[in-house]
């Protein structure tokens, strides 16, 4: 339709085709119905109708995470526009390339404080990567080309589009864009070979070297994961990852140390604390993962890799910083190692040392009598899915946790959770993001069952589109992450954190219409999960756990690597003698 005159709404949606866009998460509302007209009329672009405006953001993000194409979200001015500000903040958090298009009041409105008016701009313009009002219908296609650009280019996030009404309605020529060239945003994607031979060499002649991973292997592509994996083989380095980066290296490989940070595995932060060369690749240095800065890893050589260069030395001064593209970094890395002949110095009493940690089996419980272990219904689900390469979303708290380290993934892109923002929440949206995404794959949320609740109302957005999704959710009764910091730091005192007047999951679920399957005791476990499996369409799973049940390992607030609780026992000041024997 180059060349011919359209309207506002009929621009949008032609250049959203353009760029290959195929559905849309979303909301209608009095300031985006031309949008919804124009979508009513064509058929290239599938809408789905979420219930709320967090989760078509969230299922914007799922469907980004799984898929690696830009995820899209389409609401209303007004409470639309802010009850996507969650999940515009949880996607820029996490580096997840999604572009929100909100309605506006008409441009004679703005600022009389019209029916649902809000400053949309002001508001998002701390939690986006990019934003624009658009006052003109012409310049419209150009935007939305560019907005993709920002939002799928250097590092991911979102980017808002505020439409005003009367520009979806005003009629002007549509032409597509060239190839964008933004005056001022040019991300860097090659790093410096000369950075990149000095890393080279430095790994080359490292003893204690550890390879420190994160979202940013995910969100460049397949190309990263394939040569981190190559690169791990080349300098027998051990890997680790933060909770965004799982699955970018294999579980399987005797080199993985799991995953390191404040839930961490022993040998993973005990590897960071003490290793003589850390290499950070498209990572941020979250306090979640260092802890107690000045403990962390306080003798090692720090090289940082990241397309983001305000990243660098904002957290943790580092030794050498390559900015760029991670996978064309890793790829040019390993090149520079074979073509110069490099040969690892990975001292076997490196190894020695990792398999002591190791031989701590942190992540160790014991599954007794008839209630279930939260980490034993974790394994027994892997070891019923396994074969079938699922899609893992979480909600977040206890079962996120613990989901990142009972649940091993192989492959990027199977592990969708909200890392750096925390939303309770995201788990079942991003799920039928996820779906919609991979309409024939399995695709399971791990929740909490104070988590589900914050949007559940997204089962029913699942039954409308015929989405086989599965909740699994680990029920305790209780806001467990907060109940285990209240446990360790407010002597016990649960304020407010016990989950009371729980609706019956099974009745709920059925009334949506999908079926409820209820597991109160270990023998019921693995026929509760194979019933499961074998519903073709939705099902939830309300799984009862222990109430009191710990995620453990972890690292005490303000505390180092080095200070880990192992377990119950090292709260009652009993620590396992060999584990402080290795510290």
């Amino acid at each position: 339709m180059s060349g011919r005159d359209l309207t506002g709404a009929e621009i949008l949606l032609e250049a959203l085709s353009d760029l290959g866009v195929e559905v849309i998460f979303g909301y209608p509302g009095g300031a985006v119905l031309p949008i919804y007209d124009a979508l009513h009329k064509q058929r290239r672009i599938r809408h789905v109708l979420v219930r709320h405006e967090q989760g078509a953001v969230h299922a914007a993000e799922g469907y980004a995470r799984a898929s690696g194409k830009p995820g899209v979200v389409l609401v209303t001015s007004g409470p639309g526009a802010t009850n996507a500000v969650t999940g515009i903040t949880d996607a820029l958090m996490d580096s997840i390339p999604v572009v929100v298009i909100t309605g506006q009041v008409a441009t004679h409105l703005i600022g009389t404080d019209a029916f649902q008016e809000c400053d949309t701009v002001g508001i998002t313009r701390h939690c986006s990567k990019h934003n624009y009002l658009v006052k003109e219908t012409a310049r419209l296609a150009e935007v939305v080309h560019e907005a993709f650009h920002i939002a799928t280019t250097g590092r991911p996030g979102p980017v808002v589009i505020d439409l005003p009404k009367d520009v979806q309605v005003a009629r002007a020529r549509y032409q597509r864009p060239g190839t964008i060239m933004h005056r001022s945003y040019r991300p860097r994607i090659k790093g410096d070979l000369a950075a990149i031979s000095a890393a080279a060499e430095m790994l080359a002649s490292a003893e204690r070297p550890i390879l420190y991973t994160g979202g940013g292997i995910i969100n460049s592509g397949p190309m990263a994961s394939q040569k981190l994996r190559e690169l791990a083989g080349l300098t027998g380095a051990p890997v680790t990852s933060t909770l965004m980066g799982l699955g970018a290296f294999p579980a399987s490989s005797p080199q993985w140390l799991g995953m390191l940070g404040m839930h961490g595995t022993y040998e993973a932060n005990m590897a960071m604390n003490q290793c003589d060369l850390m290499v950070c690749l498209g990572a941020r240095f979250d306090d979640r993962v260092t802890g107690r800065l000045d403990g962390f890893s306080p003798r090692s050589a720090k090289i940082h890799v990241d397309i983001d260069p305000s990243s660098f030395n904002k957290t943790v001064r580092v030794d050498l910083a390559i900015e760029g593209d991670v996978g064309h970094v890793l790829d040019d890395l390993v090149k520079v190692w074979k073509s110069r002949g490099l040969r690892p110095s990975v001292s076997e009493e490196w190894w020695n040392r990792i398999r002591g940690w190791r031989a701590v089996r942190c992540l160790a419980y014991e599954q007794k009598g008839p209630e279930i272990e939260p980490q034993h219904a974790i394994a027994r689900l892997r070891e019923a899915v396994a074969h079938l390469d699922p899609i893992i979303t979480t909600e977040v708290g206890q079962h996120q946790m613990w989901a990142a380290q009972h649940f091993p993934f192989e492959k990027p892109n199977r592990w969708l959770t909200s890392g750096g923002l925390g939303t309770m929440g995201y788990g079942l949206p991003a799920a039928i993001g996820a779906q919609v995404a991979f309409p024939n794959k399995l695709v399971i949320d791990i929740a909490g069952e104070a988590s589900i609740l914050m949007n559940i109302q997204e089962m029913s957005t699942a039954v409308q589109y015929r989405l086989p999704v599965k909740v699994f959710v680990l029920n305790n009764e209780y806001m467990g992450m907060v109940r285990q910091w209240q446990d360790l730091t407010y002597e016990g005192r649960h304020a407010e954190s016990y989950t009371a007047a729980l609706p019956d999951f099974v009745t709920l679920a059925e009334a949506f219409g999908w079926k409820g399957i209820r597991i109160d005791t270990e023998d019921q476990l693995d026929a509760g999960i194979a019933e499961m499996l074998a519903h073709p369409g939705p099902v939830f799973v309300d799984c009862r756990v222990k109430k009191h049940a710990n995620c453990f390992p972890m690292i005490p607030s303000g505390a180092a690597h080095s200070e880990m609780i192992l377990s119950q026992a090292d709260v009652s000041g009993e620590l396992d003698a060999s584990a402080e024997a290795l510290v």
